[in-house]
């Protein structure tokens, strides 16, 4: 008995992350034929401009390379965080791993030059609270009687 080998498909994977205050995603790139699929749910499932925030950063990819997302499905897993954070965050993954795909430089260039906050993170965190007060910036109020 000859022991049959398992032949394996090389599919090229590129996972990429983004963050926006608490939210974290995660988007993976395989291939496909075009399909979009956040915490898998179908972008034509979300509201007009949720989808439309989503679908900028793929239409800014389609102007420079026409063929880009043809042979290729993008899914994202989402969480923490509210519900502009996730979208941002989700943007933020996106195309990040469009560019890792394409390796275009052209196509990093224009996300740059539309919204720098398609590549680069927003650092930005809620300050830390200061002790004896109940707020980070609040201060303690005084009564006089």
């Amino acid at each position: 008995m000859a022991k049959k080998k398992k032949e394996t498909v090389k599919t090229s994977n590129i996972v990429a992350s983004g963050k926006r205050k608490t939210s974290i995603a995660k988007a993976f790139i395989t291939s496909g034929n075009g399909k979009i699929f956040i915490n898998r749910k179908n972008i034509n499932t979300f509201n007009y401009f949720e989808k439309l925030r989503i679908k900028e950063v793929i239409d800014l990819a389609e102007q420079i390379n026409k063929e880009i997302l043809k042979n290729i499905d993008i899914k994202v897993i989402v969480y923490g965080g509210g519900k502009t954070s996730r979208l941002e965050a989700v943007r933020l993954a996106i195309a990040k791993a469009l560019v890792d795909y394409s390796k275009d430089k052209a196509l990093r260039d224009n996300f740059i030059r539309y919204d720098r906050s398609l590549l680069v993170a927003d650092t930005r965190r809620k300050e830390q609270r200061k002790p004896n007060d109940s707020k980070a910036r609040a201060k303690r109020q005084k009564s006089y009687r």
